[in-house]
């Protein structure tokens, strides 16, 4: 559905995501009962975004769009996130335990850890920079061909071994990931974090590679979101990114993806939902659900006392 003037969308993790479900809020299970279900749609972020975003090329490159938020430097050449990360061996493999923003680290730590990691990437050409402590990057220069990466995300809890970069493509980034866990091992930095109970960052996960899309645009006159990929994206189509405070006011598009509770959703957003449906200020919202589900919200439909709640 085209943003239309009149209109605002939501855009929400896979229902069957939030913790809680349906069972645990009944106001939103009669809300999308009495709602007009449209046609299922492609499931994951990424497609979720693209419903909403005209991306060209059709593709959505987490390292070059956070950079785009992170450095003045976004659009020079390819961009690869390197992320420090928590990993623990056992006999026969390695499996990351924690990633990013999870390590809490500082600024100070993560400049100190990359310090002895800086002459390894440059010796591959590929130099290595930290411009947000949860956030760090290789930097290719100019447009290169990458392998499959697998974001953090879908690694976590997994053989790793199955989760590195395959095939010839790969070569290089199975040998930086080998090497940098032996540059870390013995950090300094990670002995005082294990001290004080810290994870300590024994390795990197190398995901989200590529180049800046050509263009981006929207229909949407507005962007509410916590997202920095979408924030990139945003900025890259000089869409305003607007506050939370204006997020009812018809042409936005609505970025909720952050949710983790079905209970958060049906508390204060319902309510400031309904209130601008009922208000006159919105004749419709858009529910976008992360897996593909999507629903119409109208004020008239909670004349729809017939309609049974939504079950899980």
């Amino acid at each position: 559905m085209a943003q239309g003037e009149r209109s605002v969308t939501v855009l929400l993790p896979a229902l069957d995501a939030l913790r809680g479900g349906l069972s645990g809020a009944p106001r939103l299970a009669r809300t999308l009962g009495r709602a007009d279900a449209l046609d299922g749609a492609a499931s994951g972020r990424d497609a979720q975004l693209l419903r909403h975003l005209r991306v060209l090329p059709t593709r959505l490159p987490t390292a070059p769009l956070t950079r785009m938020l992170d450095g003045q430097d976004a659009g020079l050449g390819s961009w690869v996130r390197a992320d420090p990360a928590h990993v623990r061996a056992d006999m026969s493999t390695a499996r990351m335990l924690a990633h990013g923003p999870a390590l809490e680290l500082t600024a100070a730590e993560a400049e100190a850890l990359v310090l002895p990691l800086r002459p390894l990437f440059g010796d591959f050409g590929m130099p290595i920079s930290t411009p947000r402590p949860e956030r760090w990057y290789v930097h290719l220069s100019g447009t290169v061909s990458l392998p499959a990466m697998v974001p953090p995300e879908i690694a976590v809890g997994r053989d790793l071994l199955e989760c590195l970069p395959p095939g010839p493509q790969g070569a290089r980034w199975r040998q930086l990931w080998n090497e940098a866990q032996v540059v870390l091992h013995n950090h300094e930095i990670n002995r005082k974090r294990a001290e004080s109970g810290k994870p300590p960052v024994n390795s990197l996960w190398f995901w989200g590679g590529g180049s800046l899309p050509d263009s981006v645009q929207a229909d949407a006159s507005g962007i509410v979101t916590l997202d920095p990929v979408l924030k990139g994206l945003a900025r890259l189509g000089e869409i305003p990114e607007v506050a939370a405070s204006e997020a009812w006011v018809p042409g936005t598009l609505v970025d909720l993806s952050h949710l983790r509770d079905a209970g958060d959703l049906e508390g204060g957003i319902l309510d400031e939902v309904q209130s601008a449906l009922r208000g006159g200020g919105l004749d419709e919202v858009l529910l976008d659900f992360a897996n593909g589900r999507r629903w119409l919200l109208r004020s008239g439909q909670r004349w729809r006392f017939w309609r049974a709640p939504l079950k899980a």
